[in-house]
């Protein structure tokens, strides 16, 4: 099985095509001139960073430019990748849970973006590692969801706490969280439903549910995980922007790495919503769910070349 590098590498080919692979036939090898700002910005633009991300890492790369007089094009896009890792901070643990359950873990984002394969992903990584899980199906709005989130169940051989279709959500949340304590498990995970067509009634039912479970269990959720699906691009951060008006978000799983061009929408949504990318996904197998590690990503984008 290809190691925790290779898995990233090969997942963000169609990224590092479109935005890597230009800057490399655009810069390597040639001295630098401030000609090459325009075509760097619109390289930029070209991995969906948005006009507001791609606004900061110019005006810093030309304040770091002046102070560093580096000679070569390659020499920039060295101080480039150094940006561009410094903004998206630190890297994120591998995935583990402490002791002193049970913990409880808030699966939000629009319906699509892997929210529910993620919940039972983590379920699966976490039942390898000896952990006792239960699963709530709290988007009882689409019967897909609580059969995807069942058959999750089943493979990783953890129970699903479920209730008729359109039941209340809080009350599967509720039944979770009461399950997770009545049999001394280490996590209770609760997926919810994701519809954006009445944001007013997607904001009341999650604050809703959060607020049974933290009624339930003192300091749950201890984890708010929003889903955000990479191939939306620039239109993933206004759905984001919407389930955190809802809910206080911990961490973001980016998914589908994989099948977008436009890998650098993560720059954009840790630099205007200041919550870390802690998990991407890049494939549809379980271990293609991987802590995030902002330097392997600088490099899977810009091409290992890039990485000193």
């Amino acid at each position: 099985m290809p190691g925790f590098w290779e898995r990233l590498k090969q997942g963000m080919t169609r990224t590092r095509s479109g935005f890597g692979d230009r800057l490399r036939s655009l810069f390597h090898g040639r001295l630098w001139n401030d000609e090459l700002w325009d075509e760097l910005e619109e390289i930029l633009y070209s991995a969906d960073l948005g006009s507001a991300t791609t606004g900061f890492l110019l005006d810093e790369l030309r304040r770091r430019v002046l102070q560093h007089h580096p000679t070569t094009a390659d020499e920039v896009v060295n101080l480039l990748a150094i940006l561009m890792q410094e903004e998206l901070g630190d890297s994120s643990d591998a995935l583990a849970l402490p002791d002193g359950g049970p913990w409880v873990w808030l699966m939000v984002g629009v319906n699509g973006t892997g929210k529910t394969t993620t919940a039972g992903k983590f379920a699966y990584l976490l039942k390898q590692q000896h952990k006792s899980i239960i699963l709530g199906a709290a988007d009882t709005f689409r019967a897909a969801a609580t059969e995807q989130l069942e058959v999750w169940g089943r493979r990783a051989g953890v129970d699903v706490i479920r209730q008729a279709s359109g039941a209340d959500p809080a009350a599967v949340a509720f039944d979770t969280v009461q399950a997770a304590r009545a049999r001394h498990l280490d996590l209770a995970i609760i997926d919810t439903a994701g519809r954006l067509q009445n944001k007013v009634n997607l904001m009341q039912e999650l604050q809703k549910v959060y607020r049974v479970i933290g009624r339930e269990l003192s300091g749950a959720p201890h984890e708010v995980w929003l889903v955000i699906d990479a191939t939306t691009g620039q239109n993933g951060l206004v759905q984001a922007r919407v389930f955190l008006e809802s809910v206080p978000v911990t961490g973001i799983v980016l998914t589908k790495l994989d099948g977008t061009a436009k890998g650098g929408i993560a720059l954009a949504i840790v630099h205007e919503l200041k919550i870390p990318i802690r998990f991407v996904g890049v494939g549809e197998k379980v271990e293609d769910l991987l802590p995030f590690d902002p330097a392997d990503y600088v490099r899977a984008i810009l091409g290992e070349e890039f990485s000193e």
